[in-house]
C-alpha cells in the first residue's frame, strides 16, 4: 500500500510519494496558481498524483490515502473553515474536492499541525507522544500534538502559539491586527523588528550597523560575541521562553521542537530560550526537553503522509 503526502504552500505545492513503511519513495514540486481564487490548486494536485500513479504503475486500490496540509483553520472534515488567504480560497472542503478527480480517501489539516505531526512520526520528535513543533519563520506556528494526536481545537485553530500576546506597550500591529503576539519578536521579522529597535537606541558599536539585519545576520553575530547582537538574543529569547511557558501550562508537553529557518541557527538560538523558558514556567512542566526539527521543508509531506499512515 502507498501514501502521497500534499503540503500546499502560496509558491509550491509539496508532494511525496510514501510506501506503508515510512519510506519516501519519490518527492516534487508542483507551483500553486491562485488566479482566479486558487481554483486550481486542488485540480492540479489530483492531476500531479495521477500522473505519478500512472507513472509507478500503481492503482487506486493500492493508495491507502491522500493527506493535505493547508495554510489555514482545518476542521475534522477537512473544510477550511476560514479560508485560506494567500490561496485565493475561501471557505472549501479539501477532500470533497479531490474526490471529484480521484477516488481514494483523503484527510486534510492545517499546515502547521500537519508539520507537527511529520517531526513527532519521523524527525526531532520521535520517540514522543504529547510534543509542542515551534515553526520560526516569516511568522511564529505551531503545531501541538497531544498522546500522539493533532490538538486542532473547535474551529480547526489551535497551536496558534504565534498569536499569544505578550507585550501590553507594543504600537505596531501583527498579520493578525492585534498588538503585541509571540510572533512580532520570535519570528525572522521579529527578530529584525527587535535588532532595529535595539540599535536606534544609542550608538554602541555592532558588526550588525551598516549592513543588511537578518535573523541570520543577528546570530551569526552572536557566535562572534558581539555584545548588541547578544542583547538582542537575549530579549529574543525572554520572549520565546515567556510564550512557550504559557503554552506548557496548558498541553504539558514532553518536548518542543524548534523548526523553520531561524532554527537554522543552531543550538545557539535554545541556549537563550531555554533559560527564560525554566524562569517562566509553571514547575511541573518546566521538565519539557528543547531539540532542534531535522526534516527540514519535507516536515509537511511526511506529516501529511502520516495522517493516512499512522
Amino acid at each position: 500500500m502507498y501514501a502521497f503526502g500534499v503540503d500546499i504552500g502560496g509558491t509550491t505545492v509539496k508532494m511525496g510519494l510514501f510506501d506503508q513503511n515510512a519510506n519516501v519513495l519519490d518527492k516534487w514540486e508542483i507551483p500553486t496558481r491562485k488566479e482566479n481564487g486558487g481554483e486550481a490548486i486542488l485540480p492540479d494536485v489530483a492531476k500531479a498524483i495521477l500522473s505519478k500513479m500512472e507513472e509507478k504503475g500503481i492503482t487506486a486500490d493500492q493508495v491507502k490515502g491522500i493527506g493535505v496540509g493547508a495554510p489555514g483553520a482545518v476542521d475534522e472534515e477537512g473544510t477550511m473553515v476560514g479560508g485560506a488567504v494567500n490561496l485565493g480560497w475561501g471557505v472549501l472542503n479539501i477532500p470533497e474536492i479531490l474526490h471529484k478527480f480521484i477516488d481514494v480517501p483523503v484527510k486534510a489539516n492545517n499546515d502547521a499541525n500537519v508539520a507537527a505531526l511529520g517531526e513527532m512520526w519521523q524527525g526531532g520528535g520521535k520517540g514522543y507522544s504529547n510534543m509542542v513543533a515551534v515553526t520560526l519563520g516569516t511568522g511564529v506556528g505551531g503545531g501541538i500534538i497531544v498522546n500522539g494526536k493533532i490538538l486542532t481545537g473547535a474551529t480547526g485553530a489551535g497551536g496558534e502559539i504565534g498569536h499569544i500576546h505578550l507585550e501590553d506597550n507594543e504600537t505596531e500591529s501583527c498579520g493578525c491586527k492585534k498588538k503585541g503576539c509571540l510572533e512580532q519578536y520570535a519570528s525572522a521579522t521579529g527578530i529584525v523588528r527587535l535588532a532595529n529597535r535595539r540599535l536606534a537606541k544609542d550608538d554602541a558599536p555592532s558588526a550588525l550597523r551598516g549592513g543588511e539585519v537578518s535573523a541570520k545576520t543577528v546570530f551569526d553575530a552572536v557566535k562572534a560575541g558581539d555584545a548588541v547582537a547578544i542583547e538582542i538574543a537575549e530579549q529574543f529569547g525572554d520572549y520565546l521562553g515567556k510564550g512557550l511557558a504559557a503554552v506548557a501550562a496548558v498541553v504539558n508537553p514532553e518536548v518542543f521542537v524548534i523548526g523553520g529557518g531561524v532554527s537554522k541557527a543552531g543550538e545557539i538560538l535554545l541556549s537563550y530560550v531555554k533559560p527564560a523558558f525554566a524562569k517562566y514556567v509553571f514547575y511541573p512542566c518546566g521538565k519539557a526537553e528543547f531539540k532542534l526539527a531535522t526534516l527540514g521543508n519535507d516536515a509537511g509531506i511526511f506529516g501529511a503522509a502520516a495522517l493516512i499512515l499512522k
